[in-house]
């Protein structure tokens, strides 16, 4: 499967990794299994419910902004490469006007990695007074096309110093990669303190992308961002944080976690995961 795209990944990688998040690895997709229609239940990342999650803005003096988006997950998506997909809907939405509206298509492989397999997106372009102009598939891309190939948008467990692609997919410019920054943190969001999260750093190599923070609770998932950071990666403009319900994990649900995420150490230990690091 793999050595159809070798030619393309040798070059791309070169011209890539230059600008990359210091010292980021492409997942080796090629030893990874997946079983079908598995459910995508890492802590970090679990996609178990059709729950909507919404997520407002607020400016860098905490106000209010105008800047929303929200998750859902809508079942099956396309098979790509051989894997079945779970498929999210992301919109997004600026001064009550949407203006992206994206499918992202994720599996989970038997170690507990989430993968990340593209995305087909619909851009809304409006003028100054909020009148639809047009439209476009800017930054859409699939696995498989083009020489694409997933990344990881989740590892199986957490480690302060793992970079990674989360996308590959050079010629349609989507080439995103993360950074584990920081695990075990308590932190905020919209009045409410969320335990045990994690801090990534994303950034891309395509000119204009910003760096920026997510932050993930054990759990639930995605419960905030910080986007449009400054030279010292401090001050965002814009902070987004989860403020659709979302129930407490139960105590059972947490040992349920606790015990998924042991037996993942494990099984990642066995085969090699240690070389994902690198």
């Amino acid at each position: 499967m793999m050595n159809k795209f070798a030619t393309v990944l040798n070059i791309a990688l070169a011209a890539v990794c230059g600008n990359a998040t210091a010292a980021a690895s492409l997942p080796d997709f090629s030893s990874a299994t997946f079983l079908p229609g598995a459910a995508i239940s890492n802590p970090y990342y679990p996609l178990l419910d059709n729950a909507t999650k919404v997520y407002v803005s607020r400016d860098a003096d905490g106000n209010p902004a105008d800047e929303q988006f929200e998750f859902s997950r809508i079942g099956p998506g396309p098979t790509l490469l051989g894997v079945q997909t779970t498929n999210q809907r992301d919109r997004a939405f600026e001064g009550g006007l949407l203006v992206e509206d994206t499918f992202d298509y994720f599996a989970q492989d038997t170690v507990g990695n989430v993968w990340y397999f593209g995305e087909d997106v619909t851009n809304y372009v409006y003028d100054a007074g909020g009148n639809l102009l047009s439209t476009n598939s800017s930054s859409s891309w699939r696995a498989g096309v083009n020489g694409a190939l997933p990344g990881f948008i989740m590892p199986t467990v957490p480690i302060v110093g793992q970079s990674y692609f989360q996308e590959f997919a050079v010629i349609d410019q989507a080439v995103d990669q993360g950074e584990i920054t920081a695990i075990g943190l308590t932190i905020a969001f919209e009045g409410r303190s969320y335990s045990n999260a994690i801090q990534v750093f994303e950034t891309s190599s395509v000119p204009g992308v910003l760096p920026g923070f997510k932050y993930y609770a054990a759990g639930i998932g995605l419960i905030g961002a910080e986007e449009h950071l400054d030279v010292n990666l401090q001050n965002p403009e814009l902070t987004f944080g989860l403020i659709s319900a979302v129930p407490e994990p139960s105590l059972a649900v947490l040992f349920g976690l606790g015990l998924a995420m042991i037996g993942a150490v494990a099984r990642a230990r066995r085969r090699g995961f240690a070389n994902l690091q690198a």
